[in-house]
């Protein structure tokens, strides 16, 4: 059998521009999906919390949270990293890059924190304490697993693209944001640099069969039809 996905769970937005909807009209959380290729089970976006994402786990594939061999974040912003310590057993990868940018973020506001309170300094460091168990992610994970760059919404941000023997299936984060966006060719308004996010968004849209959104459920390209 070859290398297969399944959506654990549909992520939102936490406000929909399609939707005509004011800010943060709901909790946002990402798509998390389970990639399974031979006895590698790899979770992407560990996104809701601990227990909701436990249970749905268990329901939509059978399995438990002890069973994952990898985590994979398409981004390290917190959102789509939620439940992360509930994969203890697994192994935490992400693009270097991402790796990098966000750690040195992170310690850039770890010293401007000696100047406020003691709370903010100890969430900081709580943060960069998780980056520790982060490896950077090798350009194939499994030989029908690839890393893809994907930066724009992150300086980081990189998807999965499953080579598979029909399609090609790219579980994309945050540079595919919601079907939505995908189909209008609109790169998320929050993205570090819209103009390579634009660039990936049309780049993903070429090369897959398959997109998994950031925060939707999965959907066909737009160009499937015309290949």
């Amino acid at each position: 059998m070859g290398v297969e996905f399944t959506v654990v769970s549909i992520g939102a937005l936490s406000s929909n521009p399609f939707w005509s909807e004011g800010p943060a009209v709901r909790t946002a959380h990402a798509t998390t999906t389970l990639v399974r290729d031979g006895e590698r089970l790899i979770l992407v976006d560990p996104s809701l919390p601990a227990a909701a994402l436990e249970a749905r786990l268990f329901e939509r594939t059978g399995l438990k949270t002890e069973s994952i061999t990898d985590i994979f974040c398409t981004t390290l912003r917190p959102t789509h990293r939620r439940s992360i310590e509930a994969f203890e057993n697994a192994r935490w990868a992400c693009d270097e890059r991402e790796l990098n940018a966000y750690r040195q973020h992170l310690e850039g506001m770890n010293e401007s924190a000696e100047r406020l309170d003691r709370e903010i300094k100890s969430a900081l460091n709580a943060d960069l304490k998780t980056l520790e168990r982060f490896v950077p992610a090798p350009e194939k994970l499994t030989s029908a697993v690839h890393l893809y760059p994907l930066p724009g919404a992150s300086v980081g941000s990189a998807g999965l693209l499953l080579a598979g023997a029909i399609r090609t299936v790219l579980v994309a984060g945050d540079a595919a944001v919601t079907s939505d966006h995908v189909l209008a060719g609109r790169v998320w308004s929050g993205s570090t640099d819209t103009e390579s996010a634009t660039e990936s968004l049309t780049d993903l849209i070429e090369i897959a069969d398959v997109i998994v959104c950031g925060h939707d459920n999965y959907m066909l390209s737009p160009t499937y039809w015309m290949r």
